[in-house]
């Protein structure tokens, strides 16, 4: 079963059990799997275009909560994080810091990165290496914290 297939059953479910912050999520989910589509002309997604939806969507919260604390509405930042957390239910699991920091520790080795200057390349390696198994700002942290 696809993702989207597993959100599409999941509308249902939300829809069975009277979960209504679920069933907004879910929703708004296959309505941008659908705007991907039709940007994309095709009539279905490959499971890695609709990760690439959720973690958008999932960054549009983040950004969301951090407007909403910054404006005095914590009631918002609230039900934002609510939603947050029912989408990142669908992510992988991402990795640690400090399975992160094994394989920028191996990266560098290999590549005998040693200078600042060459950080934005470096950063681009390890990017690739993780392919959406870690967070970017996670892997920013690692990758700063070992070239101090």
């Amino acid at each position: 079963m696809t993702i989207q297939e597993k959100i599409k059953s999941e509308i249902k479910e939300a829809m069975l059990a009277k979960d209504t912050l679920k069933l907004t999520v879910v929703r708004g989910l296959t309505a941008a799997f659908m705007n991907e589509e039709i940007a994309k002309g095709k009539t279905s997604l490959s499971d890695e275009d609709a990760l690439a939806v959720i973690k958008r969507s999932v960054k549009q919260r983040k950004d969301s909560i951090d407007q909403f604390k910054k404006g005095g509405r914590p009631e918002l930042a609230t039900d934002e994080e609510a939603e947050m957390k029912i989408l990142e239910t669908y992510l992988p699991k991402m990795m640690s810091k400090a399975e992160i920091k094994k394989v920028v520790e191996k990266k560098k080795a290999e590549m005998g990165t040693v200078d600042k200057a060459k950080l934005g390349q470096f950063m681009g390696a390890v990017m690739k290496e993780l392919k959406g198994q870690a967070d970017g700002g996670d892997v920013k942290e690692v990758v700063e914290s070992i070239f101090k």
